[in-house]
């Protein structure tokens, strides 16, 4: 996409966390954010348009997404971020847990794509998809099964879209980070007193990888950036 200025990024599970600090990374670079989150927070941003809804609901995406394009006359990228994680034995997540995960991380990645593309095949010169994927999506991790379960499938949906999309110029990346440091899965496998999280990256080094991909010259595209905090131990 090269220059962000004046470019229009559609950004999910936009309030807090990665996607709180996604969209204020956009913001800084110039560009033009609409976010959708569950509480249809704008975070105080200039050049915003901002709406409540769930990604498991494929209406109230297209909605943002045709309230985004009327605003700004287009979107030129999206970034699925929205997800929910439990970590845990197996045996012991509950149905709701399990259904969270799929419902949130694997369909709504693809509803939100779906809501988006029409308007990415539109763009001025091509349009982008990023995906908040995870290391948990490039290995089986213990007590993350179904968690890793949908984080491949993430990949896997946004690998597949690049071989189907190239041609048409819209360029389709996974960043794929360790562990950061949010509320993500808080009370659900992990605790505020994990002695983990004081060596994990911030939301903020992933948004910095995220605009770094999207500001990469049209005449290459990047597949995946997978990155871990170096207290993170090697998985092999």
């Amino acid at each position: 996409m090269g220059d962000l200025e004046g470019k229009t990024v559609l950004v999910t599970g936009a309030s807090r966390g990665i996607g709180a600090a996604t969209a204020r990374a956009l913001s800084d670079a110039g560009a033009n954010v609409a976010l959708a989150s569950r509480s249809g927070d704008d975070l105080g941003l200039p050049n915003v348009v901002a709406r409540s809804g769930d990604v498991r609901d494929p209406s109230s995406l297209e909605q943002i997404a045709r309230m985004a394009a009327d605003k700004f006359g287009g979107i030129d990228a999206v970034v699925v971020n929205a997800g929910v994680g439990s970590y845990g034995p197996f045996l012991e997540l509950s149905s709701e847990e399990l259904e969270d995960m799929i419902d949130v991380n694997v369909k709504g990645a693809i509803y939100t794509i779906r809501a988006v593309l029409p308007y990415l095949l539109e763009a001025e010169g091509g349009g982008d998809i990023v995906t908040l994927a995870s290391e948990a999506g490039r290995r089986g991790l213990p007590l993350e099964a179904v968690y890793c379960a949908s984080k491949f499938a993430q990949i896997g949906f946004t690998r597949a879209l690049d071989h189907e999309l190239r041609e048409a110029g819209v360029r389709c990346t996974n960043v794929a980070p360790g562990g950061v440091a949010t509320d993500f899965a808080m009370g659900r496998g992990r605790t505020p007193d994990m002695p983990e999280l004081a060596g994990m990256m911030t939301p903020e080094d992933v948004a910095e990888v995220v605009v770094f991909v999207l500001k990469r010259p049209r005449s290459h595209r990047i597949l995946e950036v997978a990155f871990r905090p170096v207290t993170e131990p090697s998985m092999g």
